[in-house]
């Protein structure tokens, strides 16, 4: 397969969905989806921790343009701002491996491997 696995589905659909699970995982350090989107989705936030880890203005601006701009608790921005603030000091000095994926059960209605995979 290709850079980034197809699913079914067209591109603007894959890349919304990869742009969301990646701005949920970073505020809420833990998200619990299917195997395969998980596997997906590590590739994108190792990439975004590496940003963030670097810090220049070019980073950061890469980072705003694939991160979505939500409002968590009255704070805008709150991905970003994590991405480059604390996330980037925890792992300053680990050189990749920043995700991990546990797996669960299967689900229920469909009986599709689902993961929790939440930053280290």
């Amino acid at each position: 397969m290709s850079y980034q696995q197809k699913r079914g589905k067209n591109t603007s659909w894959r890349n919304g969905l990869m742009r969301n699970l990646a701005t949920e995982l970073i505020i809420h350090e833990k998200l619990q989806i299917t195997e395969t989107r998980a596997k997906e989705l590590r590739r994108h936030v190792e990439k975004l921790i590496t940003l963030g880890k670097r810090g220049d203005l070019h980073a950061r601006r890469r980072a705003a343009s694939f991160l979505r701009n939500i409002t968590v608790k009255n704070e805008k921005a709150a991905a970003l701002q994590k991405l480059f603030g604390p996330l980037a000091k925890q792992y300053s000095k680990r050189n990749g491996g920043y995700t991990r994926i546990l797996k669960l059960d299967n689900r229920r209605g469909d009986n599709a491997p689902v993961v929790i995979i939440a930053l280290v």
